[in-house]
């Protein structure tokens, strides 16, 4: 049985590819108790990007936030998370699709066992580039790299981001150090 085993009497189950703050699994179950990993994979074809959703900084991150663009030839490493459907409002909702700042996409990923898993995963609307702030680079994205070993090359491209050099306070990183905790 694969990591994370079955949803229950009733209860579906979906692969959700998290690339940027939820690569950070105290981050994602902070609203999704049931995630559970599944693999780390690769989108073929992407890029990573940062920006901001209509030109506005996230109030959340204090700076841009993590989105994936087709680019061919590029790859996007991250993780596959096994989830119950109950779950599927919460991501949304994490994701901001109500607010119309993401939207759900469908993604084949290769995982590093050679398996194609296809995921749900989010890519942000008209969006402007623009650095992250330090503390998202640094908390999520580089530690949910460290902590679920995606590739060492790709966790040094990660750490090679500039970021917007905020240095205010950044209210969701307490709940996500105090889980970490």
């Amino acid at each position: 049985m694969e990591p994370g085993g079955g949803a229950g009497p009733g209860g579906g189950c979906f692969l959700y590819y998290g690339y940027g703050s939820n690569l950070l699994r105290e981050r994602l179950m902070l609203s999704n108790a049931s995630a559970a990993l599944c693999a780390v994979a690769r989108l073929q074809d992407f890029k990573l990007e940062f920006g901001h959703h209509q030109g506005r900084t996230s109030s959340v991150w204090h700076g841009g936030t993590a989105t994936v663009v087709q680019s061919p030839g590029d790859e996007v490493w991250g993780i596959v998370w096994k989830m119950n459907t109950s779950d599927l409002s919460s991501l949304d909702k994490q994701e901001g699709v109500e607010d119309g700042i993401y939207v759900p996409i469908e993604v084949n990923v290769h995982t590093q066992a050679g398996k194609v898993l296809t995921c749900r995963s989010y890519q942000m609307k008209d969006y402007v580039c623009g650095p992250p702030s330090p503390q998202y680079k640094k908390v999520v994205i580089c530690m949910g790299a460290e902590q679920n070993g995606l590739p060492t090359d790709y966790q040094k491209k990660l750490e090679a981001i500039e970021t917007n050099n905020y240095a205010g306070p950044v209210p969701v990183m307490e709940e996500i150090e105090a889980a970490i905790k």
